[in-house]
């Protein structure tokens, strides 16, 4: 099931997102970061922030009471920012990522929204053809890579963010209310 995260959830979605992105849980999956990035992907107090500021919504599915994956959607004037986009590593390639891409469509399209739009390491080759297949495409738009204390580069590669987009029809949803259950 797919509902919206609050902050009650915040200690689950730390512990995923940081295994699916970084350390050595996250190489049991495709989605790793590990051989780039080490440290942490979040921490509790971001999640905290993005939860609390009312432009964000975090989808998570579960199932059995376990937070297997989540999608951060921002909105952002015209278009939904999507972003941190993670299933648990072991459950990779089972359709979760899927479910949460088709939510955060529907999602754009209640709001209104044109377009989506996120940020993916341009070197990340394999997670650019998975999007790509589910319709992004490359703005050509080039974003720096940001410094942090909360992780450190560990591949020689100069990093940057690739900008994917992908364009949401728009239905006549304005006589329709918000739907803000998610099943």
């Amino acid at each position: 099931m797919i509902t919206q995260a609050t902050t009650e959830d915040v200690s689950s979605l730390n512990q995923l997102i940081n295994s699916a992105y970084r350390g050595e849980s996250s190489k049991k999956g495709w989605t790793t970061e590990a051989n780039l990035l080490e440290g942490k992907r979040t921490t509790e107090a971001e999640l905290i922030e993005i939860i609390k500021d009312k432009k964000n919504t975090i989808l998570k599915y579960s199932e059995n009471n376990q937070i297997l994956g989540c999608v951060l959607l921002k909105r952002k004037k015209d278009e939904l920012y999507l972003g941190m986009l993670t299933v648990s590593p072991e459950l990779q390639n089972s359709g979760i990522g899927k479910k949460l891409m088709q939510k955060a469509e529907i999602f754009a399209e209640e709001l209104g929204l044109s377009k989506i739009v996120m940020t993916v390491i341009s070197v990340r080759e394999e997670l650019i053809s998975w999007y790509k297949r589910k319709g992004f495409v490359d703005t050509g738009a080039r974003e720096p890579f940001p410094v942090s204390e909360v992780f450190s580069q560990t591949s020689n590669d100069s990093l940057e963010f690739m900008v994917l987009e992908k364009r949401i029809p728009q239905n006549d949803v304005s006589l329709a209310p918000l739907n803000t259950d998610f099943e």
